[in-house]
């Protein structure tokens, strides 16, 4: 009788994202700074494309679904962490760590997905160029990118309801300063060992397949560019997709050193900097990256300020 008499967590205690207290001042302005920036750096992209009719291409239509996707990412993590690092939210409801860990994990799960879509893209664009408007219309692409949000948003909904399953009845600090299952298994005190294999399926299937798939795409698109004659060619194809390319390469390093390599002797404070890269910083160089390496939106964005000076 008395091992069972537990008092039922029902808040988490947040650690923070730094406990030097010289340096929260210098936080909170670098996160407000990258939030405002994502916001205003997505929220022009998706208008740009909206707006312009030129933009209606699969490409940017799957740089919107990516636009939005870093929208919400940074809306789930840096007002809270925001709110820490002022000393006004150090924790955080069971529900409300309920909710974050369902959208961190819904949203993780759709941006590696559509990472490896936009790469069939652009394969199809340089090495089947005849085929592109047959092999990705607009039927296609709907399909392509719903399909994205509904297979992680089930597999969100499985890992989500499974960890609402157990019992946390002992220490109630998280040692992040988010809600992520692995931070949440180490304090459950009922067995995880059907969580474990979930999370094992999760990254193996979100995380590896996904970015092998990515770097087939991308194996071909290389072999194909080498192909090219002219040197004008060559530097046409690759400004297609060397934005893409970076985008990837940034997206799927910090989140494998997160969530597949784990226990590869990586520290806590390295875990927390790596988050940041793919929760916020990512989506406020996204837009930059895209931008900076395209014609197409720069001229679409140049539209857009018109109107609004208009």
């Amino acid at each position: 009788m008395a091992a069972t008499n537990h008092t039922v967590v029902v808040e988490f205690v947040l650690q923070g994202f730094s406990e030097n207290p010289q340096l929260q001042g210098f936080l909170i302005a670098l996160f407000l700074l990258l939030y405002l920036t994502a916001l205003s750096g997505n929220g022009l992209i998706i208008m740009a494309i909206c707006l312009n009719p030129g933009l209606h291409t699969p490409m940017y239509f799957f740089l919107t679904n990516l636009a939005i996707l870093d929208i919400i990412c940074t809306s789930t993590v840096l007002p809270k962490l925001l709110e820490n690092l002022m000393g006004e939210g150090r924790t955080i409801s069971s529900g409300g760590c309920m909710t974050q860990l369902f959208f961190l994990t819904w949203i993780l799960g759709v941006e590696l997905l559509l990472l490896s879509v936009m790469a069939y893209d652009r394969y199809v664009a340089i090495c089947r160029p005849l085929h592109y408007h047959t092999l990705m219309s607009r039927p296609l692409c709907a399909l392509l990118a719903g399909s994205v949000w509904v297979v992680s948003g089930i597999n969100t909904s499985v890992n989500t309801g499974l960890i609402m399953r157990l019992t946390f009845c002992g220490p109630n600090k998280i040692h992040h300063f988010l809600c992520e299952v692995p931070t949440l298994l180490l304090l459950a005190c009922s067995p995880t060992y059907l969580n474990d294999m979930m999370d094992v399926f999760a990254d193996i299937f979100f995380g590896v397949v996904t970015f092998l798939l990515t770097m087939l795409s991308y194996t071909f698109i290389i072999a194909s560019i080498l192909r090219i004659r002219s040197a004008e060619g060559k530097r046409r194809a690759f400004s297609t997709c060397s934005s893409h390319l970076l985008v990837v390469c940034l997206y799927f390093s910090t989140v494998i050193y997160t969530y597949i390599l784990p226990g590869s002797g990586s520290s806590v404070g390295n875990v927390k900097v790596a988050a940041i890269m793919y929760m916020a910083v990512s989506p406020t160089l996204n837009p930059l990256i895209y931008t900076l390496r395209n014609k197409d939106v720069k001229v679409a964005l140049r539209r857009v300020f018109s109107s609004f000076s208009k």
